[in-house]
Order: structure tokens, then C-alpha cells, then sequence
């Protein structure tokens, strides 16, 4: 008898339980964290919240996995916009070049908060989440769950938008998990999201531009 393997994982896959993690918003759970964060080492991918709208994410030092999340995007790579969620400023510094001191004033004022920045992309990113003018968006979201994943982590973690408009069906982790609990490994439930993504500044030039208006408040 021929024995099927695909059939064989197929139905293991749907035995497995749903990945919806509780994470407190307030007091992240550390046993939850590490078993988030072993879920990015190993390379999988994960949706989780942002101090913005939920996201989807993954190390942005596993190349399958970022791609796996342009798959569920449905965008190619090289020509998806992409940023990543560093802990604070000072890891923010070891992926962008060296920027000057009243840019790095300006972020310290505004981080962290609903922002994403694009600043000139340093050699450690990663070429795929590098634009062709090599630059990349950075973000320190004030959501302590995020920052507690990067921070075991020791990585970034990409930030990525949901596919889809109706950003509105994606602030209920309970509604998240039923679309999405086939294509991620874990959806972390860290309470209602929001529905207004971050403003996107780029700083790339003497004058800063804003690229997005979201829920940053913004002043030229």
C-alpha cells in the first residue's frame, strides 16, 4: 500500500490545537514570551500586537519565514514594504547608519510611540527587507508585549500589516485566529487592537516627510 505522506502530515496538522496565545497586556508573561520567541528562532511566523494594529511577524534573520508572510500577503519581496520593531533606540542604532544628532532627538522624542521611520538601512538588515535606495522602516511600538518578544529575542521582529482593507475585522484576536490560525504558529491574544496604522516618517533627507498619516500626532 503507497503511502501518502502529505495526507499523513495534512491530518496531523488539523489535530493540532489552536495557537492562541494570552498574553497579559500590562505584565507580559515570561513563559509565554520564551515560547514565543522559540516559535521565531525556530522560523515560524506569528501575529501579534502592536501599540497600533495587529501584525504579523517574524525574526527578520529567517529568510523563509519573511518569505512565508509576503506569501500570505500575496506580495513579492523584493518588492514588498517592509519594517521591523527594535526594543529601543539604541538597538534601532545597529540597523541604520550613523544619523545625526538632532534626527537622533527627534526619534527620542517620539519613541516609542506609533511611528515608523525610514532611515538608511546599515549592513545589518537583512537585502530583503532593504528598498532599492536601501532603507528600511524601523518602529518601537509602546506596547510592552512586542518589546518583550524583541527583547528575548535578541532580534527584530518584522512588522507587517494583515492582508486584506477591513482592518476594522482584524482588532478581535478571537476573529484573528479563526481567518489566520492555518497559516501562522501562534496568534497572540494581548487584547482589542486598534485600527489606525502608525505614521510613516522618512528621515532620510535634511527635511523629514510623512509619508502616512496614521496615529501619530506629527509636528514639522
Amino acid at each position: 500500500m503507497k503511502c501518502c505522506y502529505a495526507d499523513i502530515w495534512s491530518q496531523l496538522f488539523l489535530t493540532l490545537p489552536d495557537m492562541l496565545l494570552h498574553v497579559h497586556p500590562e505584565d507580559p508573561q515570561p513563559r509565554n514570551i520564551k515560547t514565543i520567541v522559540e516559535c521565531l528562532h525556530d522560523g515560524g511566523v506569528i501575529i501579534y500586537p502592536t501599540d497600533t494594529i495587529y501584525g504579523l511577524g517574524c525574526d527578520i534573520f529567517k529568510h523563509k519565514a519573511i518569505e512565508r508572510i509576503c506569501r500570505i500577503k500575496n506580495v513579492d519581496p523584493t518588492k514588498a514594504q517592509l519594517s521591523f520593531v527594535c526594543y529601543d533606540l539604541s538597538d534601532m542604532s545597529q540597523y541604520t547608519k550613523s544619523i545625526s544628532t538632532p534626527l537622533y532627538r527627534l526619534l527620542k522624542n517620539y519613541l516609542p510611540g506609533p511611528y515608523t521611520f525610514i532611515l538608511p538601512a546599515s549592513k545589518e538588515v537583512p537585502k530583503i527587507l532593504q528598498s532599492k535606495k536601501k532603507t528600511i522602516g524601523l518602529r518601537v511600538p509602546d506596547n510592552k508585549i512586542s518589546r518583550a518578544i524583541v527583547k528575548e529575542s535578541g532580534n527584530p521582529i518584522l512588522s507587517a500589516s494583515l492582508p486584506g482593507e477591513m482592518v476594522e475585522e482584524y482588532t478581535d484576536p478571537e476573529l484573528i485566529n479563526e481567518n489566520f490560525k492555518n497559516l501562522v504558529d501562534i496568534i497572540i491574544d494581548g487584547g482589542t487592537g486598534g485600527i489606525i496604522p502608525s505614521t510613516v516618517v522618512d528621515c532620510t533627507n535634511d527635511q523629514t516627510v510623512v509619508l502616512r498619516k496614521g496615529l501619530g500626532e506629527w509636528e514639522e
